[in-house]
């Protein structure tokens, strides 16, 4: 199974998300609904529309710190001939918000970011966002399929942070629309229904009156709706 084909595997069972954890929020409940503000594609109260724009404002991550980032992404989700990246869809953008909604995850992107730029420098004598693909997979492939029986503890540091990352670029990957496309999921829509299928109804002795076959089955007019005389008997 392709690496890609087992993520969205898991995800359709839960989302990686949850690792990001949840925020309360308390309202007083005589309080009115507050206004109702689309923005983005999404639903959002008037009270949050101006939290997002603040935390949009502020500044957290360094640019060196989110081109690593980017790099990062790449790699755990590179583009298929079927589906983008997660650059393409703006995970690094995502990471950069949550990591200022999110707070508790500031010292560990920033902590792991240092640990591999650190260990790139210790074997390639340079940081891990200029190293060769070649070179940067060795260290990934160290923190992302660590050896059970390996007790190096160095590598811990590596290995909760690539974690983290890994969590983070799949929670905002398959939370955007290139994401939602490549897991192949619809959402609530109406399913095209064919009634009893014929062999269970022959099973049965049993059949559809004719006159109902272009009324009960029909997809072309599947989006009528039904409408019946006052002795019950279906119209249209």
């Amino acid at each position: 199974m392709k690496r890609r084909d087992s993520i969205k595997t898991l995800l359709i069972g839960g989302l990686a998300g949850t690792a990001l954890g949840t925020q309360a929020c308390k309202k007083d409940i005589n309080e009115p609904p507050a206004e109702i503000v689309l923005d983005g594609g999404y639903g959002r109260t008037a009270a949050e529309k101006i939290y997002d724009e603040k935390l949009r404002a502020e500044v957290f991550l360094t640019d060196v710190e989110l081109t690593t980032i980017a790099t990062l992404c790449d790699i755990i989700l590179p583009a298929t001939t079927s589906a983008g990246s997660a650059i393409d869809a703006k995970v690094p953008a995502f990471i950069e918000f949550i990591v200022k909604d999110l707070p508790t995850n500031q010292l560990p992107i920033r902590g792991g970011l240092m640990w591999l730029d650190g260990e790139s420098n210790k074997r390639f004598n340079t940081a891990f966002s200029v190293c060769s693909k070649e070179q940067q997979l060795q260290i990934i492939e160290d923190i992302a399929y660590p050896d059970p029986d390996n007790k190096n503890p160095e590598m811990a540091p590596g290995i909760a942070f690539f974690s983290r990352m890994r969590n983070l670029t799949l929670t905002g990957y398959y939370t955007t629309k290139i994401g939602i496309d490549d897991l192949g999921y619809v959402g609530n829509s109406p399913n095209l229904w064919d009634g009893v299928p014929q062999e269970v109804l022959d099973k049965h002795g049993l059949a559809y009156p004719e006159s109902w076959m272009p009324k009960f089955v029909n997809h072309e007019t599947r989006a009528t709706v039904a409408e019946w005389d006052s002795e019950g008997n279906l119209l249209t």
